[in-house]
C-alpha cells in the first residue's frame, strides 16, 4: 500500500500571488522525486468547477450567505471525493490554491457567518482531514485588490467586494496562523516576485526535510 501523500494548502487574499506560486512549488516537490497533483478551490473537478462559475459570476450578487456557504462546501466535498482524497490515497502530495481557511475568511470573517456553522460543515464534508501545511499569503487589501483587478477582464463576485470584506477576511487568515503555528507559515507577499517564490520554496524544503528526518 502506497503512502499517504500529504496535502499543502495556499490560502490569502485577492491578488496575493497563491495562483503564481503553486506552479514553481509543484516543481520544487517534482524535483525531489514526488507525484504532485496542482488543483484549486472553488473548482478542482467537473462538477465544482460548474459550481465554482456560479459563486463567481458577478450576475449572482444577490446570492444569500447561506446559499454561498452550502455551494463552497458543496463544491469541495465533490473536489474531495474525486481529486484530492484519491491522489492521497496514492501517495500523492496535493498542492491546493484555496481550500477551508478561505471559507472561515470569507464567509466567516467576510460575511460574517458564525465560524461554529462552519466548523460543522467542515467536519461533515472532511471528517479527520485537515491540510498539512497552510501557506498564508499577506498583504494589506489595498495593495491586493489593486493588484487582482489590474490582472482581471470582468471582476468577480469576490473581487467587487469592499476593503473591509478583505481587512476582515485578512484578519482571519492571520488569526488562525497565529492559534495553529505549527501548520501555518505566513508569507510577506508585498515583497518583489523572486523574493516570496524563494521564502515559499525555503518554507516547502524544510517541511520536506523535517518529514524525511522522521521517517
Amino acid at each position: 500500500m502506497a503512502k499517504r501523500g500529504r496535502f499543502i494548502t495556499l490560502e490569502g487574499i485577492e491578488g496575493a500571488g497563491k495562483s503564481t506560486q503553486i506552479a514553481p512549488l509543484a516543481e520544487l516537490l517534482r524535483a525531489r522525486g514526488l507525484e504532485v497533483l496542482t488543483t484549486r478551490e472553488p473548482g478542482g473537478s467537473p462538477l465544482a468547477e460548474r459550481l465554482r462559475a456560479l459563486l463567481l459570476d458577478p450576475d449572482n450578487q444577490g446570492m444569500s450567505e447561506t446559499t454561498e456557504l452550502l455551494l463552497m462546501f458543496a463544491a469541495r466535498s465533490d473536489h474531495l471525493e474525486r481529486r484530492i482524497l484519491p491522489a492521497l490515497k496514492a501517495g500523492h502530495w496535493v498542492l491546493c490554491d484555496r481550500f477551508t481557511d478561505s471559507t472561515y475568511a470569507y464567509q466567516g470573517g467576510g460575511r460574517g457567518i458564525d465560524p461554529v456553522r462552519i466548523g460543522l460543515l467542515e467536519t461533515l464534508v472532511q471528517g479527520e482531514l485537515r491540510p498539512d501545511l497552510t501557506l498564508v499569503f499577506d498583504l494589506p487589501p489595498e495593495l491586493g485588490l489593486g493588484r487582482a483587478k489590474s490582472c482581471a477582464g470582468r471582476v468577480d463576485r469576490f473581487e467587487s467586494e469592499t476593503q473591509r470584506f478583505f481587512e476582515a477576511a485578512r484578519a482571519v487568515y492571520l488569526e488562525r496562523a497565529g492559534a495553529n503555528p505549527e501548520r501555518y507559515r505566513v508569507i510577506d507577499a508585498t515583497a518583489p516576485l523572486e523574493t516570496v517564490t524563494q521564502a515559499v520554496g525555503a518554507e516547502l524544503n524544510a517541511f520536506v526535510d523535517l518529514l524525511e528526518s522522521r521517517s
